[in-house]
């Protein structure tokens, strides 16, 4: 089975664009997003009616949580939603955003064993919790535990990683940051998503019988940036898009 995950959009619809151009041609199984659909630029609107329209699986990020605290009038807006462009997500919109789950857990049954993928943005822990590469492993291989995970796929951080452990009993996890799509702070402006690879003899007790590639698609970085410069929001919101920071 070929699933394809991604999180991080931050309304940047031509990144968005150019990932799902790229991700169709992949022909996966199952497309699950890990969140933050919204924030930091212009298109909060039509990249949550993609995902619907697509009927794509998706979690809710901070930055969706966050949309449901503030009120929709830009005139009572605070400081903060207005420059994250809270305000520009229409009525349907935010109803959308209320229903997304916290996090999601699949539970395959293969010819030699069970393995458990689990899906969320932060953390089990937290929403907005960071999971970072150097993370001790220790923290991390105590988190698998108590989410039952034997592979967790994560976002927030926007910096995407695959790290393989061996736990006590001499088994494989596994813990995949998927990056961002629309706003990666990995000094690769390229948004950035997963296909992960499993069949019938994928196996905790092998590391290299679960495929994990990250793929990286060119976008109109210039003129995503450009959008943001031509509207009210913050111009290091552009450059944060050229540098990838």
């Amino acid at each position: 089975m070929k699933i394809a995950l991604f999180s991080d959009i931050h309304a940047n619809l031509p990144a968005f664009k150019a990932v799902l151009k790229d991700m169709d041609n992949q022909k996966p199984d199952a497309v699950y997003c890990l969140g933050d659909l919204v924030g930091y630029h212009i298109w909060p609107n039509e990249v949550i009616a993609e995902i619907q329209r697509r009927g794509i699986v998706t979690l809710a990020g901070n930055h969706d949580q966050k949309v449901e605290k503030l009120v929709t009038t830009t005139h009572n807006l605070n400081e903060s939603g207005k420059n994250h462009a809270y305000h520009l997500i229409n009525d349907p919109g935010r109803k959308y955003l209320k229903t997304l789950p916290a996090h999601i857990k699949l539970e395959y049954k293969l010819i030699n064993e069970r393995l458990n993928l689990v899906f969320a943005h932060g953390s089990t822990r937290s929403i907005d919790e960071y999971i970072l590469i150097d993370t001790p492993e220790s923290y991390v291989l105590d988190l698998l535990k108590e989410a039952d995970a034997d592979l967790l796929f994560i976002g927030h951080s926007h910096k995407p990683y695959h790290r393989t452990l061996k736990n006590s009993d001499g088994r494989f996890k596994h813990i995949v940051n998927l990056g961002s799509v629309g706003k990666p702070k990995d000094g690769d402006p390229r948004g950035c998503y997963v296909i992960l690879t499993i069949n019938e003899n994928s196996s905790s007790s092998n590391k290299n019988s679960i495929q994990v590639e990250f793929r990286r698609v060119e976008y109109d970085v210039e003129a995503a940036a450009k959008a943001i410069e031509s509207s009210p929001l913050p111009n290091e919101f552009a450059d944060n898009l050229r540098k990838a920071y």
